[in-house]
């Protein structure tokens, strides 16, 4: 049979093993994977590696915060994330007060349709557990997005306890998943309270305000929560080496917990705060902080042990100047999070594979097929089978790239990872079949992204338990 286009003489790299075949797309799905397919158009990929394309399951584009937005629109941001080998993000609806959920998907399907560059889907935020707020949940179940985000901590979004366990059960019961931003928030008020009696407020300090306690208590609490309850649990951007473990212990003793940890956490140090210019340091703001090297290490080791499944980059870009530039002399007027939704790829296979902290399968599993799978788009997404969506990343792994802001199409001022050397990087991206980019360059510019629809999820819940 002559395929509308084969991918010829690449190693294509899956969860399960690295092998040289060919691979053949029709109709903008997989259609075959053999020696010596035949296509109407051929593209080689000799000396490349080929991918599924990437699923970032936590990103925040065009996001709004009570003074400003996020420098990225959906149109730069999932752009950005192509030119990376990324072709599926999922991102967040944020509803205001007391708007019903499905308004604000509404509203949130409005910003992102007829710009978006790559697929897209959505977690939904619940900020509230009065039983009207979490009787709508099995509507937006029905709607395709099964994945609820939770807070321990930020005013208007922290819930306490009982609202947690309230917010758990109704996901539980529509057959969601939950993600939590582990942090406890009495240690960081009390924590920021002393730095500014001491007047510590500087940058510098802000890895003080977090403390790695914070972010350790809130998950060992939430995953007791979760457990009590039975729903399966996605602890978002891990930052502590202890939080960490605590995560691949739960998953030990029969729950269903997944662990998410980002670049930053990964290859950054505290160091990066300690700088007196405020400006530089602001930079790195985030929550949870960059936390130390021990830190990396015992995560990086997680990552292959199989303790935590995931690499996501919560990307979050607000520019230094006229944004994050609030901050530089006082860290609680600072907008927090790193931009990062474009390197993610090229940094994990450089310092994870070819530096030996994971190998080549393992990478494409944080960064491509276990996100799919956790989030209910696989096998359309994330995986090279046949009958996937062809969503196909061309990577060279031994271009040279120095990693600049110069290099990168997010629409910020700054990279946390500049002059950082990098050998392999995304030389081409497919979406459904269709060439979006190659070799630094945007190869068609129709905004073709769609929003994809989430299964409910059939995972087994844990039973009630003293072990966790």
């Amino acid at each position: 049979m002559e395929y509308e286009l084969v991918i010829q003489g690449g190693t294509l790299v899956s969860r399960e093993r690295v092998e040289k075949m060919d691979l053949a797309v029709q109709g903008g799905k997989i259609a075959a994977i053999a020696p010596r397919l035949s296509g109407k158009m051929t593209y080689s990929a000799s000396g490349m590696l080929v991918i599924p394309g990437g699923v970032d399951p936590h990103v925040h584009i065009d996001m709004a915060t009570p003074t400003t937005r996020t420098s990225d629109d959906w149109s730069s941001g999932t752009l950005a994330a192509a030119f990376g080998g990324t072709t599926t993000v999922i991102d967040f609806i944020e509803p205001e007060g007391g708007e019903p959920l499905m308004q604000a998907y509404e509203k949130r399907r409005a910003e992102a349709d007829g710009l978006a560059m790559i697929d897209y889907s959505l977690h939904m935020t619940i900020s509230r557990s009065d039983p009207d707020n979490l009787a709508q949940i099995p509507e937006v179940v029905e709607a395709g997005m099964t994945s609820f985000k939770l807070y321990t901590t930020y005013e208007g979004l922290a819930l306490p306890d009982e609202g947690l366990i309230a917010s758990f059960e109704a996901v539980r019961q529509a057959g969601g998943l939950v993600l939590v931003h582990c942090e406890n928030d009495a240690i960081i008020q009390a924590s920021i309270r002393r730095l500014s009696e001491a007047g510590k407020l500087h940058p510098s300090n802000y890895p003080d305000s977090r403390p790695p306690i914070a972010e350790i208590e809130a998950i060992r609490r939430v995953i007791a929560l979760t457990r009590f309850i039975g729903v399966p649990l996605y602890v978002v951007h891990i930052s502590t080496g202890t939080g960490a473990s605590a995560v691949e212990r739960a998953r030990k003793h029969g729950q269903v917990v997944y662990g998410e940890t980002c670049p930053q956490y990964l290859l950054l140090n505290e160091q990066v705060y300690r700088n007196p210019d405020g400006l530089e340091a602001v930079k790195y703001i985030c929550a949870p902080p960059i936390r130390q090297q021990k830190d990396n290490k015992i995560i990086w080791e997680l990552l292959k042990s199989g303790g935590i499944q995931t690499i996501g980059t919560d990307h979050c870009p607000f520019n230094v100047i006229g944004q994050k530039d609030s901050g530089k002399e006082n860290f609680r007027k600072s907008l927090g999070c790193v931009p990062g939704i474009e390197p993610r790829l090229a940094l994990m296979y450089t310092y994870g594979v070819r530096a030996g902290n994971i190998t080549m399968e393992q990478w494409v599993s944080a960064c491509c097929t276990a996100p799919a799978e956790i989030f209910g788009l696989a096998p359309q997404k994330g995986v090279l089978a046949v009958g996937s969506d062809a969503d196909i990343v061309i990577f060279d792994p031994e271009k040279k790239v120095t990693l600049t802001k110069a290099l990168l199409h997010e629409r910020v001022d700054y990279t946390p990872y500049e002059n950082m050397q990098l050998t392999g990087y995304p030389h081409a991206a497919f979406l459904r079949g269709r060439l979006l980019v190659e070799d630094g360059r945007l190869v068609n510019p129709q905004p073709d992204g769609r929003f994809l629809k989430r299964q409910r999820h059939q995972i087994p819940t844990a039973r009630m338990t003293d072990e966790y």
